[in-house]
């Protein structure tokens, strides 16, 4: 009996057996501009969108160009329709009104969110509304931050400024790893993207492949990003190209958190 307690207690030491085992935690990011439902062929398919999103198998997906009960959606709500395809934990965030429901960008999810939040981003008057969403999520014991968010289209766009600040102002004051994915409709050089590498790092890197449009792509605007830097190293990424399923590839990539 001495012995059996014995074994136990230096098990429990710190530095001996399983009770210091550490679970690697990697997190499957996809970004998808979903083009409201609709495919390139002008039908409307939720099948083809959940399979791009299956395939890749994530833990995380931020959706862009989310229709939330629109007449041109046929009154459904795709974030919940796609999660509800994929097993996934659906979440919308509203930027404005539209089309007799609303419009947005939506968070798919497989872990446990532990709180969430919807947070407008700046738009000039006449200019179409934009937001962010934001959920905390608990993986492996860690908790992080991620962030889906889609930023005006405009070529010359000054609202793309005051996003890529607000942005910055409202998420590098966190203090949990953070990973911020979307359609930013920016050019890896450009203003906005410059202003946001000055506190976020890209995961492919200096590598960038085109990601619109999805038949030939041929500039990057959809990104996956992430904060601090010496918290994540980038393992593998992706673009996704399916010329049906929506006019933007899907980007993917697998972070992994560093203790």
């Amino acid at each position: 009996m001495k012995i059996f307690l014995l074994l136990i207690s230096i098990l429990l030491i710190p530095g001996f057996g399983f009770a210091q085992h550490e679970v690697e935690t990697t997190v499957r990011i996809l970004s998808f501009n979903i083009l409201h439902g609709a495919t390139t062929n002008g039908d409307f398919d939720l099948d083809k969108l959940a399979a791009v999103i299956q395939k890749e198998n994530p833990d995380l997906v931020a959706l862009q160009e989310v229709d939330f009960k629109t007449n041109r959606a046929k009154r459904y709500d795709l974030a919940t329709e796609l999660g509800w395809r994929t097993s996934m934990i659906p979440l919308f965030g509203k930027a404005m009104n539209f089309n007799g429901g609303a419009y947005g960008v939506g968070i798919l999810c497989r872990n446990p969110i532990i709180t969430s939040r919807n947070f407008p981003l700046p738009a000039t008057e006449g200019n179409e509304p934009r937001t962010s969403l934001e959920v905390l999520i608990a993986i492996n014991g860690d908790t992080i931050r991620f962030v889906a968010t889609h930023l005006d289209h405009k070529k010359e766009s000054m609202d793309r400024i005051l996003q890529v600040k607000a942005i910055n102002d409202e998420f590098v004051k966190t203090d949990y790893p953070t990973i911020l994915a979307g359609d930013l409709n920016a050019t890896p050089f450009s203003k906005s993207i410059t202003i946001l590498k000055k506190y976020w790092s890209d995961s492919v890197g200096d590598k960038p492949e085109p990601s619109y449009p999805s038949d030939n792509p041929v500039k990057k605007i959809d990104y996956i990003l992430f904060r601090p830097a010496e918290k994540w190293e980038a393992v593998e990424n992706r673009t996704i190209c399916d010329e049906v399923a929506s006019d933007h590839c899907a980007v993917f990539s697998v972070l992994k958190l560093l203790k």
